[in-house]
């Protein structure tokens, strides 16, 4: 987004808009910390009230609830003026400078377009929930729905600030390509309407596919196809596609995104990750392919915290890769283990693709982290064989038995967290919403107490941080909601269903094509993306063949995570080379064969349910 202020804008206009933005940007950075710091309170309270003193208290879920949908919002406006919405930008690298500006002009006019036709919409969705009373608390509704208008008016007034930064070509090639497409819409309305299902080919894969492509952030695009096919094939009202935003957005098992996002930097900035990797690199890393193991394991152990693969690699690898590089480690084979064992943890709870696919089709998520534990082991002794094979380190000394049970003393606090997070989640003390407050508490207690690393300087720029993170996540899921809202009420899941339900094989069948499409939906969609708009479509189809829910959850997470960490599309591959440092040339022809140990790995675990459902009650 900062090239978008060009040197061909009026100074006047673009000095103006960065100021206004900029104040508006920091008013609305403090709002969201205070907000993560209150649901963290909240909730904390609740856990507290129950388990300790035995006196619920009633009016926390929905005060929380309430709350979560105003730092969504929020959160959402601060990730679109900082460009953190995601999206697509392999297609746009390869293009030269002027025409990548010209498509980030577009990436401004779509949000631009989309908040536009939702601002009025918005207003009268206000009106109706002010009818409706909460029932703990007993205020109006319309208090949860003016965070609907205030997140949509905000957006759209940074949108605005954006486009007077363009440069006046840009914005003409920009409102040229949307006007062009409005009135082909339009003008295609009776037509397009007496395709049938055909049509949602028009919306939904070409249209959505071309703006994905084009580097137009992905919760937009799932936005504006939704709103265009509503407004062009039928007289459904706008205000329905805000209700599907709140909807999609306000599931209280979403509220772990936030909490998990804040406790994964938590662990990072306290030093805990490092305690946890150094005690492993003391017991194995002088074995063959020991540093191996030690990320591998780093990463099994990270990733039952944080809950974010790309939180995960960062507290990982930059520990691990300077000692690897020193004992002559291949820099690809580093990259491409880091990128293989993020698809691998995609599973390991309490991933925040879980919360989201439990959040969209009413699978326990109990069952899910309990379900994906296992799987994700099994992947890791996968790579850690291959690993095994493929890496050639300088050998080293053991560690003397000392300074294994010194690092294992000092490593023991942080090796609790993740026990204790699990725990906790198991024996029923909090649900898997509230353990992550617990886990904030213990960070703030021992990671501050104990290490002693944390520099309270980084305080705020966490909270704000994962404000944004929370909100580009949370809007995306309530746009891909209101997308699979409208595929639902086309009847396209019927069709769907028709279709891979008489995939030959049966179960073996539908399997096989799940995975085979989410390996693709992963390399573009991104997890939550795909798992949302897909998973409420698919799972019912599951149920009805007869595939365990909780298997099928699995099955598809780690699918996706593979292609989601597959080049030349895979986003999370250009994650890892950005975390190790490394070019992504460089790592391009080492990773495929980490790729394929995963792949035949996650077929034997599609093939073998116990895996995935052997541990659940």
């Amino acid at each position: 987004m900062a090239a978008l202020a060009q040197a061909t804008a009026p100074p006047a206009a673009r000095s103006f808009s960065f100021l206004a933005e900029r104040a508006v940007l920091r008013a609305m950075e403090a709002v969201a910390a205070v907000l993560v710091v209150a649901e963290v309170v909240i909730l904390l309270m609740g856990v507290v009230s129950r388990f300790v003193f035995d006196r619920p208290l009633v009016w926390s879920d929905e005060l929380a609830s309430l709350l979560f949908l105003w730092l969504a919002m929020v959160g959402a406006a601060i990730a679109l003026s900082r460009g953190a919405h995601m999206r697509l930008s392999t297609v746009t690298a390869m293009l030269s400078p002027a025409w990548r500006l010209r498509l980030d002009a577009l990436a401004v006019g779509v949000p631009l377009v989309f908040l536009a036709l939702l601002f009025g919409p918005a207003r009268d969705y206000v009106e109706d929930q002010g009818f409706i009373e909460t029932p703990a608390l007993s205020w109006p509704g319309s208090i949860r729905a003016y965070a609907m208008l205030a997140g949509i008016g905000l957006m759209l007034l940074i949108a605005a600030l954006k486009l007077l930064r363009l440069g006046w070509r840009d914005l003409l090639v920009a409102t040229a390509a949307l006007g062009t497409l409005g009135v082909v819409l339009w003008a295609a309305a009776s037509a397009l309407t007496a395709m049938g299902n055909w049509n949602l080919l028009i919306f939904f894969v070409l249209l959505v596919g071309g703006a994905v492509l084009l580097g137009v952030p992905i919760a937009f695009a799932f936005g504006l196809a939704t709103a265009a096919y509503l407004l062009t094939t039928t007289s459904t009202p706008l205000p329905v596609v805000v209700g599907r935003l709140d909807e999609g957005m306000s599931s209280l098992i979403l509220l772990a995104v936030p909490l998990f996002v804040l406790l994964g930097q938590l662990v990072d900035a306290t030093g805990m990750a490092r305690a946890m990797v150094a005690f492993l690199a003391a017991l194995i890393g002088h074995v063959r392919g020991g540093l191996s193991y030690v990320l591998l394991g780093g990463m099994l152990l990270v990733s039952g915290i944080s809950g974010s693969k790309a939180a995960d690699m960062a507290a990982v690898a930059p520990v691990l890769f300077p000692e690897m590089k020193r004992r002559g480690l291949d820099e690809g084979e580093m990259v491409s283990l880091l990128a293989a064992s993020g698809a691998m943890a995609e599973t390991i709870p309490p991933s925040l693709v879980l919360i989201a696919i439990a959040s969209v089709t009413g699978v326990s998520i109990s069952a899910l982290f309990t379900g994906g534990l296992l799987p994700g082991i099994v992947l890791a002794l996968a790579l850690a064989f291959l690993a095994r094979q493929r890496t050639h380190e300088a050998p080293t000394t053991r560690a003397p038995l000392a300074v294994v049970g010194r690092t294992f003393l000092v490593g023991l606090p942080a090796l609790v967290l993740p026990v204790l997070i699990r725990t906790a989640v198991v024996e029923g003390v909090a649900t898997a919403t509230e353990v992550s407050t617990i886990g904030i508490a213990y960070c703030a207690v021992v990671g501050v107490g104990v290490y002693r690393q944390f520099d309270w300087r980084r305080a705020y720029p966490m909270l704000v941080e994962t404000a944004t993170l929370s909100g580009a996540i949370l809007f995306i899921i309530g746009a891909a909601t209101g997308m699979a809202w409208a595929l639902t009420q086309s009847g396209f899941s019927q069709s769907l269903a028709r279709v891979m339900g008489s995939v030959p094989g049966g179960q073996w069948g539908f399997l096989a094509i799940s995975v085979l499409a989410f390996i693709v939906l992963g390399s573009v969609l991104e997890g939550i993306p795909a798992m949302v708009l897909f998973g409420p479509l698919l799972f019912p189809i599951a149920r009805q063949i007869g595939v365990n829910e909780v298997h099928y959850a699995i099955v598809i997470i780690l699918a996706m995570g593979i292609g989601l960490f597959a080049p030349p599309f895979g986003l999370g591959y250009y994650t890892a080379c950005t975390i190790g440092k490394v070019h992504p040339d460089i790592a391009l022809k080492k990773i495929w064969p980490y790729l394929g140990v995963l792949t035949l790995t996650l077929l034997l675990l599609a093939a073998v349910p116990w895996f995935s459902t052997g541990f659940l009650p």
